[in-house]
């Protein structure tokens, strides 16, 4: 048990796939695994341990932002010895050369997060992805013949801005689309040597406004989440 995961030494396994969302966590527990138990939901944000094909995962949020998923991998990675973390997400596009439903493997995060520089005196603002993981996922993707896309993003602490302009980090960076957790998740990685990555599937086109319907969201996610857990069997 730590401070936020109320979960006993052993419950949670070497591998978590992390999605922002309790929810998605319960649907991915539902869905996907088997002989699964509720093994935290401290402050309603749910972890899962199941079985995929035989091995064992684990599934639970990480909520939104650097600051909320630097605390549930911290203790993770640091109570419940994970080993490997994949963060599961949605982000909007830079750019119109992405399309919705695209998957998206994150190489590097850029941000402006302080969390980085305070939590660990890593003073670097662009974080590669930590470990084999990155490497594990563009080959399960060739093996499920999924297309993902290696990708630098901007890992952004604001939702919501005034100025409508790309922001000067992502400018910076040539980042292709933005969201809010993988930058703190690899900073922590780096800081205990353990291992870290992002897929994502963009949601929306800020350019163009378009953007995957609340109805689609389900179908749209299935790939990543497959190609996550394809993947955790494999490490």
């Amino acid at each position: 048990m730590s401070v936020h995961i109320a979960a006993k030494k052993g419950e949670i396994a070497k591998t978590v796939l992390q999605p922002g969302d309790p929810l998605r966590a319960k649907y991915i527990a539902d869905h996907f695994l088997t002989e699964v138990k509720l093994v935290s939901q401290t402050r309603n944000i749910f972890y899962f341990t199941g079985l995929y094909k035989g091995k064992e995962v684990s599934v639970g949020a990480s909520g939104m932002g650097c600051a909320s998923i630097g605390i549930y991998s911290y203790e993770l990675f640091t109570e419940f010895d994970v080993d490997t973390i994949i963060r599961i997400g949605t982000c909007g596009a830079y750019t119109d050369e992405l399309k919705v439903f695209d998957l998206l493997n994150v190489e590097f995060a850029a941000s402006e997060s302080t969390y980085a520089k305070f939590a660990w005196e890593i003073e670097d603002e662009k974080l590669k992805h930590q470990g084999n993981t990155f490497d594990l996922l563009n080959q399960t993707s060739k093996d499920l013949s999924l297309e993902i896309k290696p990708t630098t993003i901007h890992t952004s602490d604001i939702f919501y801005r005034k100025s409508q302009d790309l922001p000067a980090i992502a400018a910076k960076y040539n980042c292709a689309a933005v969201e809010m957790e993988a930058f703190a998740l690899f900073a922590n990685a780096q800081h205990l040597g353990k291992n870290a990555a992002t897929i994502l599937t963009v949601s929306d086109i800020i350019p163009t406004g378009d953007y995957i319907s609340a109805d689609q969201r389900e179908k749209a996610l299935k790939p990543m989440i497959e190609l996550a857990l394809e993947t955790a069997i494999k490490i």
